[in-house]
């Protein structure tokens, strides 16, 4: 037999593609970083093969030197904080938010993107709502935002779940012992993350909300 999942007590949220739906705006800068970094333009055929990658694939496939990575993932931050009125988060994921607060349950913010970027973009009233926040991760540096929240919270890690839409969220989740949870709602594809074989996947911020009220309840349960 498979032992039951510890309660859920915490649940940890990606930003961009996850709560935020700025895959379209960074898109739209995608040839101007191309040309400031000197890496190879996005032709629009190739768009949509694109997002069913790996965030090392399409590294890879638009031949981007790893150590310009930290240098871009600045800039783009700056970019993104002069244009937040141009982001806006994903149908149902405030209340989805809203609704996991009110059972109680705490969440917390794990993002390569900053603070400052998410508070604007999630709104005061969201923004509340979160316990933690580890922001500015690097690309492929999530493992140790999320150890800082475990560190944080003293919460064990068979009591969390992390959402993320992309492999790097999965890989950094379960690299720290973390539940990971895909959501497939953002920029990349479900495709991009299949064979990581998420620990469970969600197609709607109510799928969520759903797991989170049946976690609740097996918690309170004699």
């Amino acid at each position: 037999m498979t032992e039951a999942p510890a309660p859920l007590r915490l649940v940890i949220f990606d930003f961009d593609g996850t709560l935020s739906d700025s895959g379209g705006w960074f898109l739209s800068i995608i040839d101007h970083l191309s040309d400031r970094y000197g890496f190879r333009r996005v032709a629009p055929h190739e768009i949509e093969p694109m997002r069913k990658m790996s965030s090392r694939d399409v590294i890879s496939h638009l031949r981007i030197p790893r150590w310009k990575l930290p240098f871009i993932s600045r800039y783009v931050r700056r970019l993104f904080g002069r244009n937040t009125h141009q982001v806006k988060l994903f149908d149902g994921v405030s209340e989805m938010l809203a609704q996991i607060e009110a059972m109680g349950i705490p969440l917390a913010l794990v993002t390569s993107n900053s603070e400052a970027n998410a508070r604007a973009v999630l709104g005061p009233d969201n923004a509340a709502r979160f316990s933690w926040w580890a922001c500015g991760a690097s690309l492929f540096g999530k493992a140790p935002k999320f150890r800082k929240i475990v560190r944080a919270s003293g919460i064990p890690v068979g009591q969390m779940v992390s959402l993320g839409d992309e492999t790097r969220d999965i890989d950094a989740a379960r690299e720290v012992g973390i539940r990971a949870g895909a959501v497939l709602w953002g920029y990349a594809e479900p495709e991009a993350f299949a064979h990581l074989n998420p620990d469970i996947a969600f197609a709607t911020p109510d799928q969520v909300v759903a797991f989170v009220r049946q976690s609740a309840q097996m918690d309170r349960e004699p």
